[in-house]
């Protein structure tokens, strides 16, 4: 790989900016890259695409080989597990040489319980192909399909797609009576949606919408196909509180439709019959601070999962015509070592989906006629192994009498499995296949803790290729996000086989705000505990060095968006411990972000991070935010990426970290910003391009540990 010596970053001008606040001046010297319609910004942020082109020239056969490795282990001809729906099968496959899947359907027999038939890979002959995203792509850089809803009856499908990476939505009505493989253009209904869900009648579409300036679902809709025109839909209902989201479902047994507004930390629902979607929607239970809860409804009754008694949750249930607090009847009480991260609720049965010791975990509750309740002695599905990922799988028949999830770990491939409640076994539907010679028994995974700054006992979640592990000697990969209560799902990833086959020791780190341990672990590590997010990051790193799971100066790390903003910190606090850092879409530039409410996001964001304009949470953020504490010293080696249409850290967040960077860094390791100037949050859209993006941050990776030219052992 070229040394950045032979070469010239670009250097961006400064133009200091000043904010006085708490008696404090901030200073940005590079406040004019927010402005995307400026030429010179985006002669930058190309100039800087261009140097990183240039370092990166030398690796390029180097990342067609990791492109062409990590492809062998992809089933580029591929279906998933059909899932039912009324009176059909719906699945998606993929066709070798296309970067986006098919949307099918297929008739499905009377039996409501019958296993789904598997499609051959190119579909059956008498399947409908609903949507083909490949079409909708064509002369697009970006596509992405976000709500896909069908009516009851099956014959009306209302979909979302975003063609530039913003996020932003627009809806579309197809008829599918009419020819389910036409390219015709479909008609618009609305733009910016969010959660689509139909009424009972298949003729009334309910559809929420955001603001244009601050990305806030904020009002809901109802459109009648056949009725009015698209720009007559009726505003039923518009969220006043700009902490506030609103979406639209409806209950799994299809009675009722339900209204959500709900903030990072508090909840509301309204409910509808869904035969009556003209009517007015009534209110469940009235909003109340820090309290959250969601409902469904089985036979006259709202099963609610909330956490009024403890952050945890617990389960109650109220009849649908007394449905305020005053009438809840708990039937699984909160616990403060077990969470309840949701529920499924069915006839016969429902699924406690919980988390202990930061691993989550199924349990299934009869309910019969005599057992209204669910008290009876629930069953326990059982995992195996010492790290993994169980969650439900599509389960949309209320009269069910079998559960469909997905199991998977860090060396176990994703497989459905089919629960049958009757006789506690499951039965494997399909599990993915890995091409290319996958062997698990090479590899192990292994669970560990690590002792945070204050004592707190933090999981780490490890995984490595066993004949070419030597205690003290691997490179080592740590990952880590750490925030919004969200759980690191320790799934399983052919293209890690690209690092795990070159002996690369891989470990997840499974930190403070996050959900692992439930609400208090969000709770430890939001607001004005962040600081315990970055301490149990580093603790883990140190922890996994000290026990041998990897060599000091070969130490690779890597987070995106909040966790880009964890990468930051790391990195400003402990440059030393880190050879190598992935940074991607990172939330960098916290204070000038969060100080202006007109950004999208911002004032619901204050449930996370604080409100800087209180003199309290501007000192916590301060001294922690990563751009606001770059420091003329010496740095790790970094690949700092972005996309020109990201919604949810704009784009000039990592552009400023790394000019102000470059001005700051004090040796001579790579720092290199590559920014996607047609995608958004997520980077490519198409898998093809997804996995060579993949293949350039590998390639940047085990240039950097110094692996670049070893193959695979």
């Amino acid at each position: 790989m070229t040394s950045q010596t032979n070469l010239h970053p670009p250097v961006a001008r400064k133009d200091p900016k000043q904010t006085q606040l708490h008696g404090h001046t901030l200073t940005d010297d590079y406040a004019w890259l927010r402005d995307k319609q400026s030429p010179e910004v985006i002669a930058y942020l190309e100039a800087e695409n261009a140097y990183t082109a240039a370092v990166m020239e030398p690796a390029a056969p180097f990342i067609d080989r990791l492109y062409a490795e990590m492809l062998s282990h992809v089933q580029q001809t591929d279906v998933s597990v059909p899932y039912r729906k009324k009176d059909f099968f719906y699945y998606s496959r993929i066709v070798e040489g296309q970067q986006y899947p098919l949307y099918c359907r297929i008739p499905a027999p009377a039996e409501l319980n019958a296993l789904p038939p598997l499609p051959p890979p190119n579909g059956f002959p008498n399947e409908e192909i609903l949507l083909d995203v490949n079409t909708l792509a064509e002369g697009q850089a970006f596509m992405s399909i976000g709500a896909f809803s069908i009516s009851d009856d099956g014959h009306w499908l209302a979909y979302t797609t975003d063609n530039t990476g913003f996020r932003q939505y627009t809806l579309y009505l197809k008829d599918l009576r009419i020819n389910t493989t036409t390219t015709a253009p479909t008609p618009v209904i609305a733009e910016r949606v969010g959660s689509v869900v139909w009424a009972a009648d298949n003729c009334t579409l309910l559809y929420t919408v955001e603001d244009e300036e601050t990305k806030r679902q904020y009002q809901l809709y109802r459109h009648v196909v056949g009725g009015a025109a698209p720009n007559a839909d009726v505003l039923v209902y518009e969220e006043p509180d700009e902490r506030f989201n609103v979406g639209v479902g409806r209950t799994r047994d299809g009675a009722y439709l339900l209204l959500e507004s709900a903030s990072h930390t508090t909840s509301e629902q309204w409910f509808l019959p869904a035969s009556a979607p003209a009517a007015n929607f009534q209110l469940i239970e009235p909003r109340h601070d820090n309290i959250e809860y969601y409902a469904d409804h089985r036979e006259g009754l709202f099963y609610i999962r909330v956490n009024d008694t403890g952050r945890n949750f617990r389960l109650v249930t109220t009849p649908v015509a007394t449905c305020g607090k005053e009438h809840w009847m708990e039937i699984l009480p909160h616990r403060a070592d077990v969470m309840l991260e949701d529920f499924d609720l069915f006839r016969d049965f429902y699924v406690a989906c919980e988390r202990v010791q930061g691993l989550p975990r199924l349990r299934v509750f009869a309910l019969t006629a005599s057992d209204m309740t669910g008290r009876r002695s629930p069953q326990e599905i059982a995992f195996p192994e010492p790290a993994y990922r169980a969650a439900p799988d599509i389960n949309l028949e209320f009269d069910a009498k079998t559960y469909r999830y997905n199991y998977q770990s860090l060396i176990t491939p994703s497989s459905v499995y089919q629960y049958d409640v009757a006789t506690a076994t499951s039965t494997l539907l399909k599990q993915m296949e890995i091409p290319g010679g996958f062997d698990r028994s090479l590899y192990a995974s292994e669970r560990i803790f690590a002792t945070s700054a204050d004592g707190a006992q933090v999981p780490i979640s490890l995984v490595y290729r066993v004949d070419r592990f030597q205690r003290g000697a691997n490179p080592l990969y740590v990952y880590g996000y750490g925030s919004y209560g969200y759980s690191l799902p320790i799934g399983f990833s052919s293209n890690r086989l690209s690092l795990l086959d070159r002996g690369i020791v891989l470990a997840y780190a499974h930190i403070r705000g996050g959900g692992e341990m439930g609400k208090p672990w969000h709770d430890a590590g939001r607001m004005m505990h962040k600081q315990n997010t970055f301490s149990d990051f580093i603790a883990a790193t140190e922890h996994l060095l000290a026990q041998g799971y990897g060599a000091v100066g070969k130490v690779a790390i890597e987070g995106g968006s909040a966790g880009g903003l964890l990468m930051g910190a790391v990195a400003n606090q402990r440059p030393d411990l880190f050879r190598v850092v992935l940074s991607h879409v990172p939330f960098v530039d916290v204070m000038n972000t969060m100080l202006d409410a007109s950004l999208p996001l911002t004032v619901a964001e204050y449930e996370e991070w604080g409100n800087p304009n209180e003199p309290a949470a501007f000192a916590c953020m301060l001294a922690y935010s990563p751009y606001d504490n770059l420091q003329a010293k010496k740095y790790p080696a970094m690949l700092v990426k972005t996309s020109l249409h990201d919604s949810q850290v704009m784009y000039w967040e990592p552009a400023k970290y790394v000019a102000k960077l470059r001005a700051l860094n004090r040796d001579a390791n790579l720092l290199l910003l590559h920014t996607n100037m047609a995608a958004g949050h997520g980077g490519a859209s198409g898998r093809y391009d997804y996995l060579k993006e993949i293949a350039f941050d590998y390639a940047f990776l085990l240039g950097q540990l110094g692996i670049e030219n070893k193959e695979k052992l």
